[in-house]
C-alpha cells in the first residue's frame, strides 16, 4: 500500500484519498454487490426529498428520455412488495437530473469502486491536481538552480 503525500498545507489531495480509499477496498463477499434493496431504498428517498410530485418526476424523465415514463411506473419501482419491478438503469441518468440528485448513481458508482464528481467538481479537481503538480515542479527547479548555485554538476534531465 502506497503512502498517502501530504501537501505543504497539510492537507491530502483528492486524488491520493481516492487512490487510498480505491486500494484499500476489500473483494466483496458472495453476494456483497447485490445492491437491489439498497438502491431502490436511495430512489425512494430521493423522491421523497425532491420537491416534485412522482408525476412530475416522471413528466421530466419522460421529455429527458424521449419515452413515456409515468408515475405508474414509478411507483412499482419503488414499492417493496413489487419484487420484480426493478429501476431500469438506462433510466438513472435521466432520473437524476429529474430530481436534481446524483445520490443513487454515486451509491452505484461507489460499490463497482468508482467514484462520480458533477462535471463542473470534477474539473475543479483535475485544475486542482494539475497546480499540484505545477508546484512540485517549481520546487524541482529551484533546487536543480540551488544545485547549480552550490558549484554542483549541472542538470540533466534524462
Amino acid at each position: 500500500m502506497s503512502k498517502l503525500k501530504k501537501r505543504v498545507d497539510g492537507q491530502y489531495s483528492l486524488f491520493d484519498l481516492i487512490h487510498r480509499i480505491s486500494e484499500d477496498r476489500p473483494e466483496p463477499d458472495p453476494g456483497g454487490l447485490n445492491v437491489r434493496y439498497q438502491l431502490q431504498g436511495i430512489i425512494t428517498e430521493t423522491i421523497k426529498r425532491c420537491t416534485l410530485t412522482r408525476r412530475e418526476i416522471a413528466g421530466k424523465m419522460s421529455r429527458l428520455l424521449n419515452q413515456e415514463i409515468s408515475k405508474y411506473m414509478l411507483d412499482p419501482w419503488t414499492a417493496e412488495s413489487k419484487e420484480y419491478h426493478r429501476f431500469p438503469a438506462e433510466y438513472l441518468p435521466a432520473f437524476c437530473q429529474a430530481v436534481g440528485s446524483y445520490k443513487p448513481l454515486r451509491f452505484l458508482a461507489e460499490m463497482a469502486g468508482v467514484f462520480v464528481l458533477p462535471g463542473a467538481e470534477a474539473l475543479r479537481s483535475e485544475i486542482r491536481k494539475i497546480e499540484e503538480d505545477i508546484k512540485k515542479l517549481h520546487g524541482i527547479k529551484k533546487r536543480v538552480m540551488f544545485l547549480e548555485e552550490m558549484g554542483g554538476e549541472e542538470w540533466k534531465e534524462e
